[in-house]
């Protein structure tokens, strides 16, 4: 059962790479870094889980280039230029180490901070990560070309309307996500077999991201473990676009996590 929402204990920005770059803490413990969906915010991807997660750990949730309350730095967005966000900012917290949880885009992004910046990762969780083009449906890549902000769900565009200090952002952030999409490259296989931090891939049976690839990622990770769950792409976790499902999945999916990050 998720709990009722909580604030932060800690916000703010901290200037990353010159952006500056939002965050929150919540909770005390072992770190644990949340990392958003595309088009996401943090309420959005983990708003419901947050309150259960940290009442074991702290918890850093942020929000990456142009998304949120992040300002955008006129730049492409790439996942190695996030990854590179996501270390800074944990260097100018004070953590040397800590665990991280992926969304999405989010868990692609993690996967970058395993393969540039192992140093700082103890144990990850994958939620719908994609690495390898052939890893959603053929499609998908057709619809991302033509990608409209008409067609984002109103969930993420009022989200994200909640918290920006610029309306004109949702445009920028939608363009900038679509054509980091189109332009998406396979992480080379050689690059997520140096992983060594030990990872938890999740993934829905009825996921953008196909439960085949999360197999194949599984085989890629050494020591890995996988759990697909019935659902859509983020209904394990109460996605804001999967609430109207009505399902609970998170009482028994975060129970999981933790004991993962636990060993």
């Amino acid at each position: 059962m998720t709990l009722p929402a909580q604030s932060p204990q800690k916000s703010g920005f901290a200037l990353v790479n010159g952006m500056k770059m939002y965050y929150e803490i919540y909770g005390k413990g072992k770190p644990l870094v949340l990392i958003h969906g595309g088009g996401s915010t943090i309420a959005s991807t983990f708003g419901r889980v947050i309150p259960m997660l940290a009442k074991h750990r702290q918890v850093i949730a942020v929000e990456l280039q142009a998304h949120g309350r992040t300002e955008d730095r006129g730049k492409e967005l790439t996942f190695e230029q996030d990854a590179d966000d996501v270390a800074a900012l944990l260097a100018q917290l004070n953590i040397s180490k800590a665990d991280f949880f992926g969304f999405s885009n989010g868990g692609t992004t993690t996967l970058q901070i395993a393969i540039r910046h192992p140093a700082i990762v103890n144990r990850m969780v994958l939620g719908s990560a994609l690495s390898k083009r052939n890893g959603v449906p053929a499609p998908f890549w057709d619809f991302m070309k033509q990608a409209s902000l008409d067609h984002m769900p109103q969930e993420l565009k009022t989200a994200y309307l909640k918290v920006a200090s610029d309306p004109a952002g949702l445009q920028v952030m939608h363009d900038r996500d679509a054509k980091r999409m189109v332009n998406f490259k396979d992480i080379p296989d050689e690059q997520l077999r140096s992983i060594k931090s030990k990872a938890f891939i999740l993934n829905g049976d009825q996921d953008v991201i196909l439960p085949e690839h999360a197999v194949a990622l599984h085989r890629l990770l050494a020591g890995s473990v996988l759990a697909i769950i019935p659902g859509i792409h983020g209904e394990y976790i109460g996605e804001i676009t999967t609430l109207s499902s009505k399902s609970d999945q998170a009482s028994f999916v975060i129970p999981m996590i933790e004991k993962f990050l636990d060993e």
